[in-house]
């Protein structure tokens, strides 16, 4: 028996029709699209909204709402998405990303904008998010535990340059922007005029980037000449210091994998519970003498000093230990190895010095000495977990350039940090 031609429903791509998509019914109850959703309706954002120059009555095409800019961004830091451009594909494609955008239309150059122009706002959000968490009871300043962690920053090795290089670029980027200026201006084709005006744009921003690399390559030279006077050996044997044109705050160190490469030293300050208190970026190579400076941070954004810091043996000079105990901070760090194997002299002189230690300095290292200082030391470990879920939500290489731009993507991702883990610790009492 012959059979007849398979029977399928084929495709109507030119047929018109009409949808009905309850979005709000797509997304399940508890998602994180809506505790982000949440949080961001909970803040004060009045300052975002003061920055928007399209006003009611006037003339100019209404802004993006920044509580769905706000909110698109904190959901990417969960995500894992640091790229303006997969976040707009994403607000187009994505059930999450379409409901927190609720119809309101977004490109990447927008939302670009948007977290690189409010730098200053979201640390101010970082501080108000926290304030809000020690008014639930979920924060508390009793022990707070600080350590850095290396980012891999947007700039490759090709970039870098000496003093050389950098004064050839100049003069480059000085003559063709002097060169094309002279053929915008001779030229009347308008089409012409604008493809000049592109090209005069790109190298004056390339000349901008090789003087910006200039001033932090002076400032390395400066550093290489002070460290000279101590560590002449050391230096002698080193190249000459660069700079990149890409990213010129970036700087070559020394990952936790034994790489080196450029990047930036992201410094991260929690409390007990792994809540984040505080985002600092350095371009600092090791985190000696932060403790400090990281102190200092969160006494300004909260008012409230660290009952017990808990930091790494590298993180607290004895200068820092000293001032802090001072200032009523308990200090718990390792105590150094001492080399057991050394003459009699050095042995006496050793022992004369710790003699004449401030007192503060001689309680640390009685404390460490004691199961109870041990005890609290080994929690220091929990900021380890803090960096592992910054870096798995995308921080471990950043997409922006600039130093202040690191600390932009380093609170974005603190806040949202804060907000899941804030919402398991809320169930949890529950």
């Amino acid at each position: 028996m012959t059979k007849g031609k398979a029977h399928v429903v084929r495709p109507q791509r030119s047929q018109v029709g009409w949808e009905m998509v309850d979005i709000d019914g797509l997304l399940p109850e508890g998602h994180a699209a809506r505790l982000v959703w949440t949080f961001v309706t909970q803040m004060d954002l009045s300052q975002f909204y003061a920055a928007i120059g399209s006003r009611e009555g006037d003339a100019g095409r209404p802004a993006a709402d920044p509580q769905v800019l706000l909110a698109l961004w904190l959901y990417a830091a969960v995500e894992g998405v640091g790229s303006a451009r997969e976040l707009e594909r994403l607000v187009e494609r994505d059930v999450s990303y379409r409901w927190i955008a609720g119809g309101v239309p977004v490109n990447y150059h927008g939302l670009s904008d948007f977290r690189t122009r409010h730098g200053g706002l979201l640390d101010t959000l970082l501080t108000e998010s926290v304030t809000a968490l020690m008014a639930e009871g979920l924060v508390t300043f009793e022990e707070v535990i600080a350590d850095g962690t290396k980012v891999q920053a947007a700039a490759g090795k090709g970039s870098y340059g000496g003093t050389s290089r950098l004064e050839r670029i100049g003069r480059i980027a000085a003559e063709r922007m002097a060169q094309l200026k002279a053929e915008v201006d001779a030229d009347p084709a308008a089409s012409s005029r604008r493809r000049k005006a592109s090209q005069l744009r790109a190298a004056r921003e390339l000349g901008e980037r090789a003087a910006k690399a200039a001033a932090a390559l002076a400032e390395l030279q400066k550093e290489k000449e002070k460290r000279r006077k101590t560590h002449r050996s050391e230096e002698e044997g080193k190249a000459e210091p660069k700079a990149s044109l890409t990213d010129p705050t970036a700087r070559y160190m020394r990952f936790a994998d034994g790489s080196i490469k450029p990047g930036y030293n992201m410094q991260i300050a929690a409390c007990g519970n792994g809540l984040v208190l505080a985002v600092m970026a350095t371009d600092r190579r090791n985190d000696t003498g932060l403790a400090r400076p990281i102190v200092d941070d969160i006494v300004g954004r909260y008012g409230c000093k660290p009952g017990r810091l808990l930091v790494d043996s590298t993180y607290a000079a004895d200068d820092d230990i000293v001032a802090l105990a001072r200032d009523g901070v308990m200090v718990f760090a390792p105590v150094p190895e001492e080399r057991a194997e050394v003459k009699a002299d050095t042995l006496r002189r050793r022992l004369a010095k710790k003699l004449n230690q401030p007192q503060e300095l001689k309680d640390w290292r009685e404390r460490m000495n004691t199961s109870y200082g041990q005890d609290v030391y080994r929690r220091r470990k929990r900021i380890e977990l803090v960096n592992a879920y910054l870096k798995n939500r995308g921080l471990g290489r950043l997409s922006l350039r600039g130093i202040a731009k690191a600390k932009i993507a380093g609170l974005l991702q603190a806040i949202a940090h804060n907000i899941m883990l804030a919402n398991h610790l809320r169930t949890k009492t529950a």
